[in-house]
């Protein structure tokens, strides 16, 4: 069995590992404050091209979001999301059980566009609703969509007028920023968004997410929420080394152009096939719609998410690409796919 149900089921690349190794003896400090995580920062300052802004090593995607949105917004503010948001759909109420409701907005492509949010502006007009006060979005999207610059330039237009907080998951960002239809790159975001994250876990590391807030009315005693909710780590240094390693050079982009390029392939393959997709994916997520049958024979040497179904016949899977996926086991999957036709 081979699976393409998500691009976290490797552990990490190996060059990770050796550091992880190679350092595991060194004494420093706890807490983040260690030589690693100071010269990971740093560094990831150094790419963004900004030093004004605060950078801080998270385990994981959700834990990532629930601390920082939690953070960054009052008792009664609540957070605007597509209906596809993680937030609103795979962190079990983390964001809601700490006091914040999640807005979903209907949309279908993943993304969030100012039009959307003047609607919840104009319904939540008074104190008898929460107040929308931050916008979630997700770079790539949870349907492997990507936000070009200049959307994003006008989503943070508009947030910046409205005194909204744009804040982006970047749990899959290096997939995005490597997708052959991006414009963007990593040093335009701090001056787009007030809060964004890096993210590992998917794309290379052993766990671990860089979170980076750019507006400073967002930074002040976010230590102390990070330890408040557990996050703040006795070896904090094991987040550190994994970002130095990933962006010493350009692994880190690497290992995403691979996601992206082996996606690609399986993409092409299916579409020559004959077979149609749920949605334009350019990223390392695409979402093609096979029959049943097909999807039953497929399962008996793949793991992959069944997505959604269409009709009594047909059915939406997920298959995901991840930083190690070999060529040759794409080819596979196409070659068996053939077959199964």
């Amino acid at each position: 069995m081979y699976s393409f149900r998500n691009d976290y089921s490797e552990g990490a690349h190996p060059r990770i590992l050796n550091a992880l190794m190679e350092t595991n003896l060194v004494q420093d400090e706890g807490y983040g404050e260690d030589r690693y995580c100071g010269e990971a920062i740093k560094l990831l300052k150094e790419r963004l091209g900004r030093n004004d802004v605060d950078i801080h090593f998270i385990s994981g995607g959700t834990q990532t979001n629930m601390i920082a949105i939690s953070a960054f917004l009052r008792p009664h503010e609540a957070a605007i999301a597509a209906n596809t948001g993680h937030i609103n759909v795979h962190e079990t109420g983390a964001i809601e059980a700490t006091g914040h409701k999640v807005i979903a907005v209907e949309v279908n492509d993943g993304k969030l566009k100012p039009e959307n949010l003047k609607a919840i502006l104009k319904t939540h007009s008074d104190e008898h609703m929460v107040k929308p006060k931050l916008v979630y979005i997700s770079n790539s999207t949870e349907i492997g969509t990507i936000y070009h610059k200049q959307e994003l330039e006008q989503l943070s237009a508009f947030c910046k007028e409205n005194k909204l907080i744009l804040f982006m998951d970047g749990a899959r960002l290096g997939s995005a920023l490597c997708s052959e239809e991006n414009d963007l790159i990593l040093a335009d975001l701090p001056s787009l968004v007030d809060a964004f994250y890096i993210g590992g876990t998917k794309n290379g590391a052993l766990l671990g997410e860089a979170l980076v807030i750019c507006q400073d009315a967002l930074k002040e005693d976010f230590r102390y929420h990070l330890k408040q909710k557990g996050a703040l780590l006795a070896k904090g240094r094991l987040l550190g080394i994994q970002f130095l390693e990933l962006f010493r050079d350009d692994l880190y982009f690497e290992l995403a152009g691979n996601a992206n390029r082996t996606a690609h392939i399986l993409s092409e393959g299916i579409s020559r096939a004959g077979f149609k997709f749920l949605i334009h994916s350019p990223s390392n997520q695409i979402f093609p719609i096979f029959p049943n049958t097909l999807i039953n024979a497929l399962e008996t040497k793949y793991f992959f998410s069944i997505w959604e179904k269409v009709d009594s016949e047909h059915s939406v899977i997920r298959l995901v690409t991840s930083w190690a996926t070999k060529e040759d086991r794409v080819y596979e999957f196409l070659e068996d796919m053939r077959k199964a036709m």
